[in-house]
Parts: C-alpha cells; sequence; structure tokens
C-alpha cells in the first residue's frame, strides 16, 4: 500500500536521493521533463535542492509517493505568483519510477497536489506534457481538458524535437 504525502523543503531534502533516482530513471528512459542527456546524478541533485528551496519559500507545492517506506513518485505545483494570477498554478514533473507503475500512484498523487492546491486558493491548474507520451493519456481519465498541441515545443533527452500537449483543470470549486 503508497502512502501519499506533502514535503516541506526539508523533508524533500531528507529524500534527496529517493528522488534523485525517480528523476534520473525517469530522464534515462527518455521522458521529456526539462533535461537532456547524459544526465548525471549531480544534475538531479541540483533540480532536487532547488525543488526543496521553492517548497521552503511556499511557491510550491510537493508531493511524494511512498512504497514500502521509499519514494517511488512525486508531483509538483508551482504556485503563480503574478498579482493577476493568484487562482492558477503550473503543475509539474508528475513523475513515477518505472518499478512502481500500474499501481495508480499517479491518480493518487494528482488527487493530493490538486486537493492541497486547492486549500492554498487555486482554482485552475495548466500543464503541459510530452505528445504522444504515456502520461498524455493519464491526464484526460482524471478530469484535465486537452487544449491543444505545440509541434517542435522540446526536445527528448536525446535531442529529437518533441511536440506537447498543454492540459487545464478546475479544481476547487463547483463547475
Amino acid at each position: 500500500m503508497a502512502t501519499i504525502r506533502v514535503l516541506n523543503g526539508q523533508e524533500t531534502l531528507d529524500v534527496l536521493p529517493e528522488l534523485c533516482e525517480v528523476l534520473s530513471t525517469c530522464v534515462n528512459g527518455g521522458a521529456s521533463v526539462g533535461f537532456m542527456l547524459p544526465f548525471s546524478p549531480q544534475d538531479a541533485e541540483s533540480f532536487w535542492r532547488d525543488v526543496a528551496a521553492a517548497v521552503g519559500l511556499g511557491g510550491t507545492i510537493h508531493v511524494v509517493a511512498e512504497v514500502d517506506g521509499m519514494v517511488v513518485g512525486t508531483v509538483q505545483v508551482g504556485l503563480a505568483s503574478k498579482p493577476n494570477q493568484p487562482h492558477r498554478g503550473d503543475l509539474m514533473k508528475l513523475l513515477v519510477h518505472p518499478s512502481a507503475r500500474g499501481l495508480g500512484l499517479a491518480r493518487e498523487l494528482m488527487q493530493k497536489v490538486e486537493e492541497e492546491a486547492a486549500k492554498r486558493g487555486r482554482t485552475l491548474l495548466v500543464l503541459d506534457t510530452a505528445t504522444g507520451s504515456d502520461a498524455e493519456a493519464i491526464y484526460p481519465r482524471l478530469g484535465w481538458e486537452r487544449v491543444g498541441v505545440i509541434p517542435d515545443y522540446a526536445l527528448f533527452p536525446d535531442g529529437r524535437y518533441c511536440g506537447t500537449t498543454l492540459f487545464y483543470k478546475r479544481i476547487g470549486q463547483s463547475v
């Protein structure tokens, strides 16, 4: 059985090796989540230290999934800080270690991070994901609305062009 929990900045640092393993495995497996190959342990550590700092400052919500006491999944929401967007958040880095896929962890992570974003006054979340990826198929099943595709938006870790599909979801209110 999985445990889903919200981490503060220090707790993010406390599970740094596990988070680095999840991120490295996903990137090295081809996930287009902002990184290029070769992807080093230092790259992963630097990323998670930045996340911990953002969480500590209150600008990011960080949720993890643990199985047998080990972090195997993670997701974040960056809380928009612009004065005209106090209601919006950006969903980022939904990652589940390949060894833990198929357990429903992505759904549980998403439910928890949406709940936490709503508690912080967010009513609209947005995300982008690699077009044609396994992740793209998850979001509509979780109530996210597809907006469209931008071709050649980013690169896969190996350097090939990657389109991105945009989604949004209204949360924390009657719609």
